[in-house]
């Protein structure tokens, strides 16, 4: 592994940032503390700031030698806010903040960033030219920051040639990074559908028409169409996580409503199970009676790098990590809003290894060291390769562009 000496030696005091990070977790576009410490930070190094787009969004301006005149400029993206959720660790940097917590590791991503950031402060450091924009995105976890910033100028007042994100990644071996062209994560879409009956006693079930069997019918229907609708080559997932209906015992309720999450690589495919679960649920609450109310939502679309873009990033991962660390991304139906970045500019979003969890300090929860899990940490000894990763993406980028422009 070849890590940069001056991020290595700043290690200690970038684990401590990640660690405050940690203690404090802010929802989306609710990280004011975390704005400002980032803010704070990079002004205490002497990089120009700009503040507020997406509400809470930073941006962090690095001229490189040249002072950007040469007009290239790539961006390097970290989400910052946290789930509501209860932490189950009780080490000292826990959340102080009760049903929030920092299970995703946007701390880490957060500080990984700054890392690169504190080693931009020296202006030896920046030898490439063009721009580096440091994207501070608010509201990853379901809250489409990426959108809000893109909505709020973030494409038109720092124009990008490129745009590259960066997630850690449990379960994958220390010292590992992976990165793939094409869909990398899963597009996030909801469904929500009511099915009205009418309700009586359920002694007399002659006397009313039962929204239940209807929707278990529903459930039932839907398991169909990635197995006989979805062509076999291709990738979706419907479930269904929420089924609600009834009161008592002895009553047969009126309505019931059913909602869950659709993913899938492509859109057609996406196209296709929203039109099929429309016409099931239609069709099947008509042959019972029963009127249907169906709602269908997409959030995220999936995310997908380009593949000059991916190809480069592997080359940069093969010169940090080696070449037998640098492996082919296992494409997840997790989502992400960096894809609404991807679809406006080329780029690569890539995994860096959590590890199997055996890093976290004394006092974690009992469970799994996976993402969205009460017993996740973060693992600090990924900062210095992830800003390494981040300084010499930027740097060999440039070298490219110039070589080729």
């Amino acid at each position: 592994m070849k890590l940069i000496d001056s991020i290595v030696a700043k290690a200690d005091a970038l684990t401590a940032i990640r660690k405050d990070i940690h203690a404090h977790p802010e929802l989306g576009y609710e990280e004011h503390r975390t704005a400002n410490l980032v803010a704070e930070q990079l002004t205490q190094w002497e990089i120009p700031i700009h503040r507020g787009l997406g509400s809470t969004g930073v941006v962090g301006i690095v001229h490189g030698r040249d002072g950007g005149a040469s007009g290239r400029a790539i961006g390097l993206r970290a989400d910052m806010d946290a789930l509501p959720m209860q932490e189950g660790n009780t080490f000292a940097h826990a959340s102080q903040t009760p049903g929030k917590m920092h299970a995703c590791g946007h701390d880490g991503h957060t500080t990984m960033l700054l890392g690169a950031a504190q080693h931009w402060a020296h202006g030896q450091n920046r030898d490439f030219d063009g721009t580096v924009y440091l994207i501070f995105q608010p509201a990853e976890e379901g809250g489409g920051g990426a959108r809000a910033m893109i909505k709020d100028g973030l494409f038109k007042q720092f124009p990008m040639d490129a745009v590259f994100g960066m997630h850690n990644w449990p379960g994958m071996r220390a010292g590992t990074m992976a990165v793939s062209a094409g869909p990398v994560m899963g597009s996030s879409n909801e469904f929500r559908i009511t099915v009205t009956g009418k309700g009586g006693h359920a002694a007399m079930p002659h006397m009313v028409i039962d929204p239940m069997p209807v929707v278990c019918q529903m459930v039932l229907g839907f398991q169909t169409i990635v197995s006989r609708n979805v062509k076999p080559i291709e990738a979706a997932v419907v479930s269904v996580t929420m089924i609600h209906g009834g009161d008592a015992t002895n009553v047969v309720p009126g309505a019931c409503e059913l909602q869950g999450t659709v993913r899938t690589f492509k859109v057609e495919v996406l196209d296709l199970v929203e039109e099929r679960m429309r016409k099931i649920a239609h069709d099947i609450g008509s042959a019972f009676g029963c009127e249907v109310e169906f709602h269908f939502k997409r959030n995220y679309p999936a995310t997908v790098n380009s593949q000059p873009e991916a190809a480069f990033a592997a080359r940069v991962m093969q010169e940090v990590v080696g070449v037998d660390n640098t492996l082919e991304q296992e494409p997840s139906m997790g989502a992400e809003d960096f894809s609404f970045m991807l679809l406006e500019k080329p780029g690569a979003y890539c995994f860096l290894a959590n590890g199997d969890g055996t890093h976290r300090a004394q006092g974690h929860g009992g469970g799994p060291c996976t993402l969205h899990n009460a017993s996740y940490d973060f693992n600090d000894d990924l900062i210095p390769v992830g800003a390494t990763y981040w300084v010499t993406l930027a740097k060999r980028w440039f070298e490219e562009q110039g070589q080729t422009g």
